[in-house]
């Protein structure tokens, strides 16, 4: 094919602010059409970005245009209906983070996918930072040796005001399904997969009621690692935070900002290469790289990365930490 044929569903924030510009920017796509529940914002985007094919319901969207894909960008709660009639459809799909609300939802549409022979992807776009990419080439190529403890967080404002965003039976979850669901998958990928042996879980709810604000996590690994996760979106802090640290037997290796520390002999020695984004770049970069993985999963280029199947997975974890916060106890995989 000449050009992918992409159609975007849900036009809020990360749409036009993410999606929408960077498929813009991408010789290789045409932005074929959109739908929208909000028809004036419907109109306003679409005009914005000269999409001609506009809906305010996206079945039409998928009967009136030859789409070869479909974006989901809509509240977590709709997820699920709406990727199934795009895979029944014959679509690939690519569907902002989180797949779903619960574990059996994601299951529904990762089965969908399977049984219709669709590609499914889901948004995880920390994976496509320019530095994330390059920690993980260090961690597979023994550069720190066998990783041992890997720890991170990211505290910063909720990322919506809309009321759906607070409420669980809408959104699935508070800032674990926000943000925590992110590094959780970045974890799990820099560290090639490990089995999971148990999760501890507490949370905090300081300026929410029906979902979690604060959430701080350890994971154990069958192979003796350690993960340590902490997020927040009420944490006292001046700006917003991110952090990575993966402490490995011969040395570590860090995100946000990028360092390698290496141990020699009984020194330890900065070999920190030089990256020349900032951070608000390297995250800016990390969607447009997303963007293109995904166009090349459907043009044959490259595997999905981020599968339905990987996302089925993070659930069960995800649900597992909710229910070690609940119960207050260790809860084993």
């Amino acid at each position: 094919m000449d050009k992918v044929k992409i159609g975007v569903i849900g036009l809020g924030g990360v749409a036009q602010l993410v999606h929408l510009p960077n498929l813009a920017k991408m010789r290789n796509v045409e932005l074929t059409a959109v739908a929208e529940t909000n028809k004036s914002r419907l109109h306003t985007i679409a005009d914005k970005f000269n999409v001609k094919n506009k809906y305010s319901n996206y079945h039409d969207l998928l009967e009136k245009n030859n789409v070869d894909a479909v974006i989901i960008a809509t509240p977590t709660s709709t997820h699920t209906e709406i990727a199934i009639d795009c895979l029944e459809a014959g679509k690939d799909v690519l569907v902002e983070k989180p797949l779903a609300r619960t574990y059996n939802e994601a299951k529904k549409i990762a089965d969908c996918a399977k049984k219709n022979k669709r590609k499914l992807m889901v948004g995880m776009n920390l994976r496509y930072r320019p530095d994330a990419m390059l920690l993980r080439s260090f961690l597979n190529s023994g550069e720190i040796g066998d990783p041992f403890y890997l720890k991170c967080g990211w505290i910063r404002k909720q990322s919506s005001s809309q009321k759906w965003f607070t409420k669980k039976e809408e959104s699935g979850g508070g800032v674990i399904i926000d943000l925590g669901i992110h590094l959780l998958d970045l974890a799990l990928w820099l560290l090639n997969y490990p089995d999971i042996l148990s999760v501890s879980t507490q949370n905090f709810h300081h300026y929410t009621k029906s979902v979690e604000d604060t959430s701080i996590n350890c994971i154990k690994c069958k192979d003796s690692a350690v993960m340590n996760l902490e997020v927040s979106w009420s944490l006292p802090i001046e700006n917003d935070h991110f952090f990575l640290d993966v402490y490995g037997t011969k040395g570590t290796v860090s995100a946000n900002p990028f360092r390698l520390i290496k141990r020699i002999e009984n020194d330890y020695i900065n070999l920190t290469p030089n990256l020349p984004e900032n951070a608000a770049g390297l995250f800016k970069k990390s969607y447009l790289n997303e963007l293109k993985s995904f166009v090349g999963a459907i043009t044959g280029l490259n595997p999905i990365l981020s599968s339905g199947e990987e996302a089925v997975h993070r659930m069960k974890v995800i649900e597992a930490m909710y229910e070690s916060a609940e119960k207050k106890l260790e809860i084993k995989l």
